[in-house]
């Protein structure tokens, strides 16, 4: 497939598209509004620099890059695009009105040349994996410097890319510029055909990650006005449908041995808190919901952590941590965060999108893949029995994220040096 065909085809799923749009809208309150964003309708104003990142994870490691790039060009405008409302909150959240914003268009041609004429960029910088074949085509047509920083290339990307050869491989040779996170994934891009003079391996923006002092001591705050500074308390982080039974699961063989034992159970996306209150009164088991301020007591067996934006907070106020994402056939989420709150950590079988930070990790001694329900509460219960353990891994986790700070400097350095 190349890129005409792919067009072409883009257009034939139009009719799903919008009734993608009408699900999301559905089951979340955030898809209802800005649909002429997502088809190119939006009005605005010419810029110089570009930042695509899609969700709130890639938006919140971008954030401290964008801040550097903005602060060496206070003469530059800058446009700041997502694809989620979590992303989009993100970005509101941490700049307010001194960038433009909206939702990235989806890849239909007439779309992203419609965007692309009304801001007339000099650079364009992509997070991660967020590459569409049309924005970087027509954005090549345009003379724009290209960018995919912090890049990440799972081996299953990788074989997807060489599945679609005539497709991915002329979209990335039109890249300046790739940062990527490790020498895997550089090696994989280079496999692929790009020029290694283009790539440059940095690290990962996430280690760069800075737990904000009044999160931690907001943390700290609430777990004694919980009453419970001496129980064991274990975050459940970013978890999917499909991981829920297992999680709780895991928590009712954590209570057989402490019968204080907290869970707080945080779901990925807004549209899934409702089905995991469900799920866990149906599962017999005292609850209490963040959102509508419940109290927690000495009776709270769950606290269902259904707000937006408060996930390392709560990973403050805990122990122990597991990531969702990686029991289901997701890819995973990130597992730097309670690394950094100093909290062991555990991951499913399923963490391939984070494969390499996973892996630094374990080796350290600050993680553990798991494959059942069984295997995660033998391993918490492992941990809040021997110190030694814990603390073990609680050191392992705050070293591994401090070794490998600096990829913000790093890819700043590289990405400022095509911003002229």
């Amino acid at each position: 497939m190349n890129r005409i065909v792919y067009s072409l085809f883009l257009y034939l799923l139009f009719p799903l598209v919008i009734l993608y749009l009408a699900f999301r809208a559905i089951k979340s309150v955030d898809y209802r509004s800005r649909w002429s964003e997502r088809f190119g309708f939006a009005k605005l104003t010419k810029t110089d620099v570009l930042i695509h990142s899609v969700s709130m994870g890639e938006t919140l490691a971008a954030i401290p890059l964008i801040k550097q790039l903005m602060t060496a060009h206070p003469d530059y405008v800058f446009t700041v695009t997502t694809t989620s409302p979590t992303g989009s909150a993100e970005v509101t959240k941490a700049f307010g009105d001194t960038v433009q914003h909206c939702y990235l268009p989806f890849d239909f041609s007439y779309a992203i040349k419609r965007f692309l004429r009304q801001l007339q960029l000099k650079v364009c910088i992509i997070m991660e994996t967020e590459l569409w074949p049309n924005l970087v085509h027509f954005a090549e047509q345009q003379n724009v410097t290209l960018i995919l920083a912090n890049a990440r290339l799972s081996q299953k990307s990788a074989d997807k890319y060489t599945k679609k050869r005539r497709l991915a491989v002329p979209m990335l040779n039109k890249l300046n510029l790739i940062t990527v996170q490790t020498k895997a994934e550089a090696e994989r891009f280079i496999t692929l055909g790009v020029t290694s003079q283009r790539i440059h391996v940095c690290g990962s923006l996430k280690f760069d990650l800075t737990i904000d002092p009044i999160k931690k001591q907001q943390a700290n705050t609430l777990r004694a006005k919980w009453d419970r500074v001496h129980s064991p308390i274990w975050v459940a982080g970013s978890v999917h449908p499909g991981e829920f039974e297992a999680i709780l699961s895991a928590h009712k063989q954590l209570l057989a041995c402490f019968p204080n034992a907290l869970l707080i159970m945080a779901p990925r996306h807004p549209e899934q808190f409702n089905l995991a209150a469900i799920t866990i009164t149906q599962s017999g088991l005292v609850l209490a919901r963040r959102s509508m301020n419940d109290e927690v007591n000495s009776q709270t067996q769950v606290l269902l952590g259904d707000t937006m934006g408060e996930l390392v907070m709560l990973y403050g106020t805990a122990d122990q941590a597991f990531v969702g994402g990686t029991l289901i056939n997701n890819g995973g989420h990130n597992p730097l965060e309670p690394a950094a709150m100093g909290l062991p950590v555990y991951v499913g079988p399923n963490h391939w999108d984070f494969a390499e930070i996973t892996q630094l990790l374990a080796d350290a001694g600050a993680l553990i893949c798991i494959s059942s329900a069984d295997e995660l509460a033998q391993e918490l219960q492992n941990k809040f029995t021997d110190s030694h353990m814990y603390q073990s891994a609680s050191f392992a986790g705050l070293a591994v994220v401090e070794q490998n700070r600096g990829a913000l400097l790093k890819q700043f350095t590289f990405i400022n040096e095509l911003i002229v």
